[in-house]
């Protein structure tokens, strides 16, 4: 049996108001984690998880929705491999859970608690203009900021690989 590919969790928000330059950035990211043959996970839905979804078919990669609701039918049509959970927001724990490394698109609220949960869980964050958080006593919040979306993925790809072999 090989080694797994490393699996990258895209999070951002999915609203249908998404400005077109997130999207656009979103669809990049799909794009290069589709043609470093990782594998691409995400929520499933529209927005940014949509366009990411799309780059990275567009490339022949794989992706991998994990749903907050129970029916599938709620999945992108980009969604290879549909995970439906019934678990609400909650499914937010799956989706950085699954991933190697985490690549933040700009957000909302439930980008900023995966970002959270993805940090909690010891996972790299790379963040193309995304939150941005300070801890208490104002040490740095260990998301890396890197504005161009093949640039964050390979950058993202490399602290995942560093994580899988500490493991």
């Amino acid at each position: 049996m090989g080694v797994s590919p490393l699996h990258l969790a895209v999070v951002g928000t999915g609203d249908h108001d998404t400005p077109a330059a997130v999207l656009d950035s979103a669809e990049l990211v799909g794009r290069a984690v589709g043609e470093a043959r990782a594998v691409l996970v995400c929520g499933g839905r529209g927005g940014v998880m949509e366009a990411a979804c799309r780059g990275a078919c567009a490339v022949g990669g794989l992706t991998v929705g994990i749903l907050p609701g129970a029916d599938p039918s709620e999945a992108n049509s980009y969604v290879e491999v549909v995970v439906p959970t019934g678990l609400g927001d909650a499914r937010n724990a799956l989706v950085v859970g699954a991933g190697d490394a985490v690549v933040a698109v700009a957000g909302g609220y439930g980008t900023l608690s995966e970002i959270a949960l993805a940090l909690g869980m010891g996972k790299p964050v790379v963040g193309i203009g995304t939150w941005g958080l300070a801890r208490p006593d104002g040490t740095d919040d260990g998301i890396e900021r890197i504005d161009d979306p093949a640039r964050a993925v390979a950058r993202a790809l490399q602290l995942a690989s560093a994580r899988r072999r500490r493991r």
